[in-house]
């Protein structure tokens, strides 16, 4: 038997409740209210839980007759009884009035200043947390082996292990409790066979590291992500199988339109002109990823061409002196012909002296090593970092527009097939239980289309946020730039001190006449003053 409960079968005082906690834009009760309202009634949280249970708040609100069924529960249960429907069934009575105390402390009360507007700075993102993420030694499983990352947390201080599949499993529940936040990609898997001997697969592992570590500091520094309870578990759960913890959680929270207190007040706090200033903003940073785009390779280019110089230093230097059996210009052993020479033994001292200066080179070209590794880390990876950030801003814009607003115009078109089937079925006078069916099928599509318009307007409510964040984050320009010149002065600073060291022992290639070496060149000397030296006209 279905418990029927309406304005005629209440108390005045469950009006007067509704009146006092409902939401005047949607004439519904949200959920977060109706928790305060469980929470002054003195039940045990048991029976709480028990009277949560039986009222239908999917959506994340009340309507009035389910918030109806929840006071008459409340109420019989502060009598003792037991909270359930059956109750109600066999209930003949006037229901009786709930203890909830004052009324008025059941408001919703309104936020404090703009909850549209972001107020930290991009230092204080920074500081949030630092997250590393750290390769460890290849584990063996029955077929194939995997690869596991070590993933250290400043702010937990806690240190975990997790798979790509942990990562997979996260992002995948990240996009589902925030789907209208920029949630970052994950770089791509790809199953590794055997031992890693390849340059190509140890290339691919490293660089997935450190996609794997932008990916997580840019999460855990989000001002929505950071303070989530998933952030915290993948983070710090070091039990056996966190993929199930995680998913444990979601479930308990949902998503962040069902969580947040002004989810269904998002419209109130939108400008006018919502719809231009997003067109502009997506332009705007449209334009942004492209040019960052270009620093990036160019960053790239330089990166890549200080390993070669280092490469380059390196075997020029090996060239100077035997190495590994070869014949090189300071091992040969293969004596000049006097007639060749003029009895000079010049080549044979700078013989000698070409084997010491390959030490110099070697330091050359771990210098130009180290200002590569510098060039990568410093300011390839933080422009990087800022693109990932700013596609996955592209990909939220695309998520809007094919998502939530796609599904709104296909709620719209059912509703307006429904209403046409029921004016038809009025016309030919069809059976009215035919016509019931239709005007419950209508009734359910107008709470949809209600729901997805709240929905749409909390989607651009956290569109602009996120455009805030990125127009936060546009700062780490001066960073990079400050980094990427700093690291430059350190470079050429390393590389100037072992290059001005090696100059004057260049002296010792040249012989003085009398057999001893000459002493250094002086600087104008060592530039020989004019190509045309050698190379006259």
């Amino acid at each position: 038997m279905e418990v029927v409960i309406n304005d005629g079968s209440v108390p005045p005082y469950y009006r007067e409740v509704y009146e006092a906690i409902c939401c005047k834009q949607e004439d519904r009760v949200q959920t977060d209210v109706f928790q305060r309202l469980l929470s002054k009634t003195d039940l045990p949280v048991a029976v709480q839980n028990q009277i949560a249970e039986h009222v239908d708040c999917k959506e994340g609100f009340l309507s009035k007759l389910t918030l109806y069924k929840a006071l008459a529960l409340i109420a019989l249960a502060q009598q003792g009884k037991h909270p359930s429907t059956k109750v109600l069934e066999n209930f003949t009575q006037e229901f009786p009035k709930p203890s909830l105390g004052d009324l008025q402390a059941l408001r919703m009360q309104p936020p404090s200043g703009n909850p549209l507007l972001l107020s930290q700075t991009l230092a204080e993102l920074l500081d949030i947390d630092t997250v590393q993420v750290a390769l460890i030694p290849e584990k063996k499983g029955l077929f194939l082996k995997h690869v596991e990352y070590e993933i250290t947390s400043q702010r937990f201080q806690a240190s975990v292990y997790r798979r790509y599949s942990d990562f997979d499993v996260f992002h995948e529940l990240l996009l589902q409790r925030f789907a209208y936040r920029m949630v970052p990609a994950l770089p791509p898997k790809r199953m590794l066979k055997g031992v890693l001997t390849s340059t190509t697969d140890r290339e691919f592992i490293e660089g997935r590291r450190r996609a794997l570590r932008r990916f997580i500091n840019l999460v855990a520094r989000h001002p929505f992500f950071s303070e989530d309870g998933l952030i915290k578990i993948f983070l710090t759960f070091s039990g056996s199988d966190v993929q199930n913890k995680l998913r444990e959680s979601f479930k308990t929270a949902g998503d962040e339109f069902m969580t947040c207190k002004i989810a269904t007040q998002a419209k109130e706090y939108l400008p006018g002109d919502i719809q231009a200033k997003f067109s502009s903003s997506r332009e705007m940073i449209r334009n942004v990823f492209n040019s960052f785009q270009k620093l990036r390779d160019r960053a790239e280019r330089m990166a890549v061409r200080s390993v070669e110089t280092a490469t380059d230093l390196l075997m020029f230097g090996r060239e100077l002196r035997q190495v590994e059996g070869r014949h090189a210009l300071g091992s040969d052993t293969i004596p000049v012909q006097s007639w060749a020479s003029t009895n000079n033994n010049t080549w044979g001292t700078m013989r000698q002296s070409l084997k010491g200066l390959s030490v110099e080179f070697a330091l050359l070209a771990d210098n130009a090593a180290q200002q590569g590794k510098r060039e990568e880390e410093d300011v390839v990876e933080k422009l990087n970092l800022f693109l990932d950030l700013l596609q996955s801003y592209k990909d939220l814009c695309e998520r809007h527009e094919k998502g939530v607003l796609h599904d709104h115009q296909r709620a719209l078109q059912k509703y307006s097939l429904i209403k046409r089937q029921m004016m038809s079925a009025t016309v030919q006078s069809k059976e009215q239980v035919s016509v019931d069916q239709l005007e419950s099928r209508i009734v359910q599509q107008e709470n949809a289309i209600v729901t997805m318009e709240l929905r749409n307007y909390f989607s651009l409510f956290c569109l602009h946020q996120e455009t805030q964040l990125i127009c936060t984050y546009l700062q780490i320009t001066a960073h990079i730039l400050g980094t990427f010149v700093n690291s430059q002065i350190q470079g050429h600073r390393e590389m100037s001190v072992v290059w001005n060291d090696l100059q004057p022992k260049l002296g010792c290639l040249f012989g003085a006449p009398n057999g001893m070496p000459s002493p250094p060149l002086t600087p104008q000397q060592a530039n020989w003053k004019s190509p045309n030296t050698f190379f006259p006209n």
